[in-house]
């Protein structure tokens, strides 16, 4: 009797086992169905594009990618063709055309920028702060801080809290030699400000002052704190240059090859490379990096390094090709309304050019930096006029004055001067002195620096009198 039950029991069961699998299919079919129909959570914010980053940094005072700035530009060239009256992208456009040619060392972007900077004060003559501080920014380019100071001023009166004006100014400032000016302007852009751009300003403005400890960490913390890679490498070719200036050339090598990995046209990391290899011995690779460099951006200086390096080798040829392209480049400058003086007068000094003294006078007369110091009493020297270098090199090593004290190349020349006119003490401290800073400062020059000390022999005895130009 129970085996008769068993059978229609289990065959219930089993009609039941069915049912709860047809609904439960059924369940989450319909489950399914509804997650169908139900609006999706977006996976994100959408990345934005390269023109909207390079916008972004063009406006907060921080590098923009190559790309970002392509990008940007043609998008405000198409805004200002559709509206040509809209001042904000005429501005936008202008301070793109002078970022990109700032980073390509093109300066046939600069013409494009004014023409863009004045069509936006046309539309919108008053408070265009952002015209005015792109006017500001086109003059720094091209070296002509007068002009600089003084739309940067305009721009600062316009709206004295918007930080960005501020490294325009100090920029200005530096280049025309006025160093207290430069460190009153930090201090307020400090007040309003914090974060990696503006460790970055305030490295500089340390290093200029002859603190390079201060600045090392002002840059480390502004590199930790870059947002973007494009920004981290611009900071860390700023750390690697520094290094190399305090004769770190392995450190300076690592800085400069980082920042070239995060951003491949940061040429300056890339001749920064040249420059840390070439003090290494490493002479084929520094051949190449200058070489990469120079083809990415064809700066005067770059050619100049280059140049000595080959004559370092005993390849004058190859030295006179790249002594041509920055003759090229300079004069490429000049239709942008550039001024590459500085460089081509350092070239026309170290190689006897009169030319040299009267590019330099002028250029001390536009800007009296002690850059231009340096060079313009180095090109007295080489023209036989050591009295009136001295007064020059004096000038450049004077700290109280923003000279740079800690700079090895200033300190040979102030060398150099120094022997020639007997004052052995003061040359011999000097001498020592830059290649205590860097040993390795130049490919031309350091070597001449040893063999000077060399032949200015030991110090005489303690009361031996002895020829010096005072305390240095």
């Amino acid at each position: 009797m129970e085996k008769q039950q068993e059978g229609p029991v289990r065959q219930e069961a089993s009609v039941r086992r069915r049912r709860v699998l047809i609904a439960s299919v059924a369940g989450c079919a319909v489950l399914g169905g509804v997650l169908v129909l139900l609006p999706r959570e977006p996976a994100g914010p959408a990345r934005p594009s390269p023109g909207a980053v390079a916008m972004a940094a063009v406006g907060s005072g921080v590098p923009a990618t190559l790309p970002g700035l392509a990008e940007l530009i043609g998008e405000r060239e198409k805004a200002v063709r559709a509206r040509p009256g809209d001042a904000a992208s005429w501005a936008v456009l202008g301070a793109a055309y002078v970022e990109r040619g700032r980073r390509l060392a093109d300066p046939a972007y600069y013409p494009r920028a004014e023409k863009a900077l004045r069509a936006s004060l046309e539309a919108q003559p008053q408070r265009n702060t952002r015209a005015v501080a792109g006017l500001a920014a086109l003059a720094n380019a091209r070296r002509d801080f007068r002009a600089g100071r003084r739309w940067g001023e305009t721009a600062l009166k316009l709206e004295p809290r918007r930080w960005t004006t501020y490294p325009l100014l100090i920029d200005a400032y530096t280049g025309l030699g006025e160093h207290r000016a430069a460190k009153r302007t930090l201090d307020r852009l400090t007040e309003l400000r914090s974060g990696p751009a503006v460790l970055a300003r305030a490295a500089a403005v340390h290093r200029d002052r002859g603190r390079p400890e201060d600045a090392a960490a002002w840059l480390a913390d502004a590199a930790a704190g870059a947002r973007a890679p494009v920004e981290r490498a611009a900071y860390l070719e700023q750390a690697g240059r520094l290094a190399f200036e305090r004769g770190d050339p392995d450190a300076a090598l690592r800085h400069f090859r980082e920042a070239a990995r995060l951003d491949p046209d940061q040429r300056a990391a890339q001749a920064g490379q040249g420059r840390a290899l070439a003090a290494l011995g490493r002479t084929v690779q520094a051949l190449k990096a200058y070489r990469v460099a120079l083809a990415g951006q064809p700066c005067p200086q770059y050619a100049l390094e280059l140049g000595e390096l080959y004559e370092s080798l005993g390849m004058p040829n190859a030295a006179r090709a790249q002594y041509g392209l920055l003759r090229e480049r300079v004069r490429g400058a000049a239709a942008g309304g550039a001024d590459e003086g500085l460089v081509l007068g350092r070239l026309e000094a170290d190689h006897g050019d009169p030319a040299a003294v009267r590019r330099l006078r002028a250029e001390w007369q536009r800007r009296p930096a002690p850059e231009v110091a340096d060079a313009l009493g180095w090109a007295l020297y080489r023209a036989g006029e050591p009295a009136q270098a001295l007064w020059f090199a004096l000038r450049a090593t004077d700290p109280e004055r923003g000279g740079g004290l800690g700079e090895a190349l200033y300190m040979y020349h102030r060398g150099m001067i120094e022997q020639d006119l007997e004052h052995h003490g003061a040359a011999r401290r000097h001498l020592t002195e830059a290649l205590r800073i860097n040993p390795h400062f130049s490919p031309l020059h350091a070597p001449a620096a040893r063999a000077a000390v060399e032949a200015l022999g030991e110090p005489p005895d303690e009361g031996a009198p002895e020829m010096d130009a005072g305390a240095g």
